[in-house]
C-alpha cells in the first residue's frame, strides 16, 4: 500500500485509465506505423493487426499481374478481380485489405483485355471490349466516373 491508502494495482488501473496513457501510447504506435512503411520491399509488407495486437507480414503489394499503380492510395497496384461471390468482374486495388477502396465495375459479357496503358486524365488502366466477333475492339477508361468515358447512345 501506498501512503493514500491506494494498493498498486489500483494505482496501476488509474494510471492506464488515465487521458495521457492512451494519447502517448497511440503516438508511438502512428509513429512506428510510419517508420515501418518506408521498409516496403517486393517480397511483401508489414500489417498492424488488431486482432492480433501486433505487425504482421503480408504478401506483396505489387502483385505480377497488376495492371497500373493505384492512383488513390499509390502503394498498391489496380489489377481486374473476379468476384467469389456473383463471379463478377471488377477493376480493384491490391492493396484493399488495408483500406484502399479503389474499384470500378467492368462488362460482364463479351470479350476484354485489360492493358497496363493508362488513361491521361484519371491514370486508371485502359480497357480493350467487344461483345460480338463481328464488331471492332474499342478502348475506353476502367474508371467508370472518368470524364473520358464517353455515353453510349
Amino acid at each position: 500500500m501506498t501512503s493514500m491508502g491506494v494498493s498498486a494495482a489500483q494505482e496501476y488501473v488509474l494510471r492506464k485509465s488515465s487521458r495521457n496513457f492512451v494519447q502517448i501510447t497511440d503516438k508511438k504506435i502512428s509513429r512506428m506505423r510510419d517508420e515501418i512503411r518506408q521498409y516496403y520491399d517486393a517480397n511483401g509488407y508489414l500489417s498492424w493487426s488488431e486482432r492480433r495486437r501486433k505487425y504482421v507480414i503480408l504478401g506483396t503489394n505489387r502483385p505480377a499481374n497488376g495492371l497500373v499503380a493505384c492512383p488513390q492510395c499509390k502503394i498498391g497496384m489496380l489489377m481486374v478481380i473476379r468476384s467469389r461471390r456473383t463471379r463478377k468482374r471488377f477493376l480493384g486495388c491490391s492493396n484493399y485489405q488495408n483500406g484502399c477502396r479503389a474499384s470500378s465495375p467492368l462488362i460482364q459479357r463479351g470479350m476484354m483485355y485489360a492493358t497496363k496503358a493508362t488513361c491521361k486524365a484519371c491514370l486508371w488502366p485502359i480497357i480493350l471490349f467487344r461483345y460480338s466477333m463481328r464488331q471492332k475492339w474499342n478502348r475506353q477508361c476502367g474508371n467508370f466516373s472518368c470524364p473520358t468515358r464517353t455515353v453510349r447512345s
